[in-house]
């Protein structure tokens, strides 16, 4: 029997509808890890060549114990793609639509980050709804490292 490709069976979790996500949901990615290696290819991909990402002896030199991550690179470990939320909002999803953050204490190479996604508000727009988020991250010590928002846009 041939194989006969459906999008709706690679769902990770069952997507469900706007209406079926909830204020307080909370979406973790698990522990995602600030590696040398990851820095390094970081440093190739943004072109940002400023020894305190790269050069352990510049970085100490300046108070650093390791080299410093890259702002962006913090960042990205809040990608919704990194958790389950956007699998939850499946076929509905329309765009990312916006985002914003503070970078509260550097992250070094080495640190593992933790980081979250918790939806605090859902608009609805008529035929479409606006799912708002509080964006975390923290180290491994707990300090909070980085918070902001992202917003995204989906099908109701």
């Amino acid at each position: 029997m041939p194989f006969t490709f459906n999008a709706d069976d690679w769902q990770i979790v069952p997507a469900r509808s706007f209406a079926e996500l909830k204020v307080g949901e909370i979406f973790p990615r698990t522990k995602p890890y600030a590696d040398r290696r990851a820095c390094q290819r970081f440093q190739a991909v943004s072109c940002d060549n400023h020894p305190i990402h790269y050069d352990v002896g510049y970085a100490n030199h300046y108070g650093h114990s390791a080299p410093v991550v890259h702002g962006l690179q913090v960042l990205a470990f809040t990608a919704p793609g990194a958790t389950l939320l956007p699998h939850n909002f499946g076929a509905s999803f329309i765009a990312f639509t916006e985002l914003s953050a503070k970078f509260l204490v550097e992250v070094h190479s080495g640190d593992t980050l933790y980081s979250a996604l918790e939806i605090v508000s859902l608009t609805d727009l008529g035929d479409r709804g606006e799912v708002s988020t509080e964006v975390t991250v923290h180290n491994q010590k707990g300090e909070l490292v980085l918070s902001g928002h992202h917003k995204y846009l989906l099908r109701t």
